[in-house]
């Protein structure tokens, strides 16, 4: 299998159909197969060979999927760049992977030429903007012009396709490396539940460069659906492409569920748009509390809700939760607020320290197989080693399985709060919490204690217009959950930290408390 597979077979099968709509341009199925092959010539040009290394920093574009594309067509490899990190963490990837072309949009065409000529192996800068090219980089859509549309490699199977970077929170990133065949079966996968179809208009909202979001765009090739493209997450900009593009399915982060709940509940005109044509929202790349997800199925009532629960190692779906699942009897099943079954050729294990299962409902740790399993961190042997022992890949999840083969996610296992001898998981905490008619946001995690080894502080974002206070809070959680597990601390923010796709940086809140400790979790 090889990722252009999608793409070929439409600009065959419906050249003139609409591929990709962004910032106001429609591309076909035959238009973007040519850019693509186009690009792919302008890199070999470049001294692009075998294997090397091609990376991009930017902000969602028609242009970031064809380097998406255009990359192993020239037989190279992908190394998309997280947007939110520093110069550093962005430099030390590129030397990690030897980089040897980056390719830089409007935004980031200043921290693009910074990192270049800081890093030991860029010899090339590609501007991909509309504006003037900036000197001592080459114009992208110059390079296309002057190209001649080459042959697919056919770039495939177990080869490389990509080194996809994550972390950067906790010391310098670690590159996953993916393969064509890691990230097509993880498509493919998506693709067998029924998501992204041929008929399908997606929108792009999360950022391209990561993951999640990079299988949602492959899926929608293989089935050759249309994309709908946005630069940036932003509510308002999303909830109006919906009624302009007549959006049909999307992706995103419960984060960025919330946010667009928040805007629209508090926008006059946002009663007026028609969201009629949304019939399906995946959510996944942290945990939805059931409080966010029954308002946001009250307020997306044409919508089913999909969720998809993975991380980058595993190229990233390893179980899916159908829509079927969204309903009241699963709801007081329990089943809706679990992770769902395996998805196809996939296989998931609960075992204990020594790699043995437990037994149905008994709390370990999720571990996978299957042909979305990634080859390894780059440059990282030790690392590859403890993360993939006998085959699984090892995910850092606690979690645990019913009767039904429905996976329950409990924690990271890092995220676990040890007090007093007894295992507390935040995110129980935070479900209670979060019920808390005055709470918008919740982020749970264990601060030092004499006494008990650790104990429970929460940090809340409350929503706008509400108040409460520490007592509300812990009166509140009595109620739903053990006297143990509830908080002894609260604090009031205005913000919690986020990464780029909306996973709350639980170690930027734990940094003060366990600054100077013995035990600094990580």
């Amino acid at each position: 299998m090889y990722i252009t597979q999608g793409l070929h077979r439409h600009v065959q099968a419906k050249p003139h159909a609409t591929a990709v709509r962004s910032n106001g341009r429609s591309i076909t199925y035959a238009q973007l197969g040519e850019r693509v092959a186009r690009l792919a010539c302008a890199l070999k040009g470049l001294g692009v060979t075998s294997g090397d290394r091609v990376a991009m920093l930017s902000l969602n574009s028609h242009r970031y999927i064809e380097y998406y594309l255009g990359v192993p067509w020239a037989d190279a490899v992908l190394n998309p760049v997280n947007i939110r990190w520093t110069a550093a963490e962005i430099i030390y990837s590129l030397d990690d992977s030897e980089t040897s072309v980056l390719i830089v949009d409007e935004t980031f065409k200043e921290l693009g030429s910074k990192v270049a000529n800081a890093a030991k192996t860029v010899g090339t800068v590609i501007y991909a903007g509309d504006g003037e090219t900036p000197g001592g980089m080459l114009s992208y859509e110059a390079l296309l012009a002057a190209a001649t549309p080459v042959e697919d490699a056919c770039r495939g199977g177990d080869s490389l396709l990509g080194v996809f970077y994550t972390g950067g929170t906790t010391g310098f990133p670690k590159g996953v490396m993916l393969s064509h065949n890691n990230v097509a079966f993880s498509s493919m996968s998506i693709v067998s539940t029924g998501s992204y179809g041929a008929n399908a208009v997606y929108l792009h909202a999360m950022p391209m460069f990561h993951l999640a979001d990079f299988s949602a765009m492959t899926a929608l090739f293989f089935s050759g659906g249309t994309h709908i493209v946005l630069p940036t997450f932003a509510p308002q900009n999303v909830l109006e492409t919906i009624e302009q593009e007549r959006v049909s399915e999307m992706l995103l982060a419960p984060t960025m569920i919330q946010m667009l709940l928040d805007w629209r509940d508090k926008a006059p005109k946002a009663s007026r748009l028609d969201l009629g044509t949304l019939t399906k929202i995946v959510y996944g790349a942290s945990s939805i509390t059931p409080a966010l997800l029954e308002r946001a199925r009250t307020a997306f009532p044409a919508a089913g809700f999909f969720q998809a629960y993975g991380m980058t190692e595993l190229a990233p779906i390893a179980t899916f939760l159908s829509s079927e699942y969204h309903c009241q009897a699963h709801h007081e099943s329990g089943k809706m607020y679990s992770a769902g079954q395996p998805g196809i050729c996939v296989e998931v294990r609960i075992v204990d320290v020594d790699d043995r299962e437990v037994p149905r409902g008994t709390v370990g740790e999720i571990i996978v197989r299957g042909p979305n399993v990634m080859l390894g961190y780059l440059n990282k042997p030790q690392e590859t080693a403890e993360a993939l022992r006998n085959g699984w890949m090892h995910t850092g999840d606690g979690g645990y399985m019913d009767e039904d083969g429905f996976i329950y996610v409990c924690d990271r296992l890092k995220d676990m709060i040890v007090s007093g001898g007894e295992n507390i998981y935040s995110a129980e905490v935070e479900t209670a919490i979060a019920s808390h008619p005055a709470v918008a946001q919740i982020a749970a995690i264990g601060i030092p204690c004499e006494k008990w080894g650790e104990t429970v502080h929460v940090v809340i974002v409350l929503k706008p217009g509400a108040s409460a206070n520490s007592e509300d809070i812990i009166a509140h959680c009595r109620q739903r959950i053990a006297g143990y597990k509830c908080p002894r601390s609260v604090e009031f923010r205005d913000a919690l930290p986020l990464s780029s796709v909306g996973k709350v940086l639980k170690t930027e809140l734990r940094k003060p408390f366990w600054e100077n400790r013995e035990r600094n979790i990580a």
